[in-house]
């Protein structure tokens, strides 16, 4: 547990550092150009994924995200204490993430966000987002576990391109990127709305690939 721990906690870090540095880095050489401060960070961001899962994900799973960890309690891969104990490190290492990316670009660590992003469409964004987050992985979880890196990467890079919202996806994200005036920032005051909307989306994620599950056999992967 303490490694997995570690692994949560270490690996929330580094993908919030990325998030939050990528997007300083991206919005400093995009000279005003949205798009491409944008398309920086959503590369970043899924390049990122793809190697923290990889690596990580042997030792505690890879969750990084407490919708993700409570998917996985509903289902019963996960135990009330262990999955409190992930969540609990998932926020720490997000915050601890952003304080890094500040530190490194020499900006003042601790800055309440200022970035509105709030009302119908932004909360229906973030349940979209996490819905389709957390349907890829519990389907190819089944399918094809081998995958998952390379699918929840594709996915996330999607979802910054097709969402409101630039797809969240995650309640301790949300509530670490309310530490940042950059540009992944969000105000403190629409944190809430955000992770309301992410539960719900994993709710219906956990209950339609119950649903698909109980509908078909899974697909077996051949062995080396």
């Amino acid at each position: 547990m303490q490694r997995a721990l570690l692994a949560e906690g270490l690996g929330t870090l580094l993908l919030l550092s990325v998030v939050v540095g990528s997007g300083i880095m991206g919005e400093s050489l995009a000279g005003g150009n949205v798009a491409v401060a944008l398309l920086a960070n959503a590369a970043a961001t899924a390049g990122a994924l793809y190697v923290l899962i990889t690596t990580l994900g042997p030792v505690s799973g890879a969750h990084f995200n407490p919708a993700v960890t409570l998917a996985m309690r509903w289902r019963g891969a996960i135990g009330t204490r262990a999955a409190v104990a992930y969540m609990a490190v998932q926020i720490v290492g997000a915050v601890a993430g952003v304080l890094l990316a500040h530190a490194m670009f020499d900006l003042a660590l601790f800055q309440p966000g200022t970035r509105a992003r709030s009302g119908g469409a932004q909360w229906l964004s973030e349940g979209v987002a996490t819905f389709g987050l957390l349907l890829t992985i519990l389907l190819g979880l089944r399918h094809r576990a081998s995958a998952i890196p390379a699918l929840v990467a594709s996915y996330i890079f999607a979802a910054y391109w097709f969402t409101a919202s630039t797809s969240f996806a995650n309640p301790a994200v949300t509530v670490a990127r309310a530490l940042t005036q950059t540009f992944a920032g969000i105000r403190p005051d629409d944190v809430p709305g955000f992770i309301v909307a992410q539960l719900v989306g994993a709710a219906l994620a956990v209950g339609v690939a119950t649903r698909l599950a109980s509908s078909a056999p899974p697909v077996q992967e051949e062995s080396a």
